[in-house]
């Protein structure tokens, strides 16, 4: 363990050795943007329109995943089973409708 500790020391004192100091005005520090400034940020670019889809796929998978076992434990165990898949169900059918509302299901 106390070489592990020293070779980690060693390194970073290497490191901080050799490396080079940024001796530029402000200018030269900017990153290079084809000779101007961004006028908005990158996020604010680019919307992620997929996110709703997604949320609908992931809410049909999580159905179907756990579906099958339910399956084989509604044979032993019953209404319970049946209470317990229904209250599954009413939380995924939540969001299937935000999906809905946001207009995932209509074709483009």
């Amino acid at each position: 363990m106390i070489i592990l500790l020293g070779w980690t020391g060693l390194a970073a004192l290497f490191v901080r050795a050799t490396q080079r100091t940024a001796a530029g005005t402000a200018p030269q520090a900017a990153p290079f943007l084809g000779g101007g400034t961004p006028d908005a940020h990158a996020w604010q670019r680019y919307h992620f329109r997929p996110y709703t889809m997604t949320l609908v796929f992931i809410a049909f998978e999580m159905e179907m995943m756990f579906m099958y076992p339910w399956a084989v434990v509604f044979v032993s165990e019953g209404i319970k089973a049946l209470a317990e898949m229904g209250m599954f169900l009413a939380i995924l059918s939540v969001g299937i409708l935000y999906g809905w509302r946001e207009g995932v299901f209509r074709w483009q």
